[in-house]
């Protein structure tokens, strides 16, 4: 296990759920991309921006660690819904190159 890689991943998600955005930011590589289930955003400064208006919190459930990449099952909190979802953090030179995250959007898109 990295713990070095892991503890990044971790302070990157506990500065959003602080919404300190600056720490988070400068966890991210410059050229950061991200890809989720509704939409991507390539750079770090972008996708910041966005973090900045949703305002999500994160539960990590549970952490898996290969190499320098970390994935993470959690539960993450947007608005007054909560979804459980996977997130990929691929780490190279102790930042976070980039992030995919899968879960089920149907909750967030049906009243239901």
């Amino acid at each position: 296990m990295n713990n070095k890689t892991k503890n990044l991943a971790e302070r990157f998600i506990q500065y959003l759920n602080d919404e300190n955005f600056d720490g988070a930011e400068n966890c991210l590589d410059p050229e950061f991309k991200f890809k989720g289930v509704l939409g991507s955003r390539d750079n770090a400064s972008v996708y910041i921006k966005d973090m900045k208006q949703m305002k999500f919190k994160y539960k990590i459930l549970q952490a898996f660690i290969a190499g320098e990449d970390v994935c993470f099952w959690y539960q993450i909190t947007m608005g007054e819904k909560t979804i459980l979802a996977s997130g990929w953090y691929e780490i190279k030179d102790e930042k976070i190159q980039s992030l995919q995250v899968l879960f089920d959007p149907r909750p967030l898109l049906n009243d239901q």
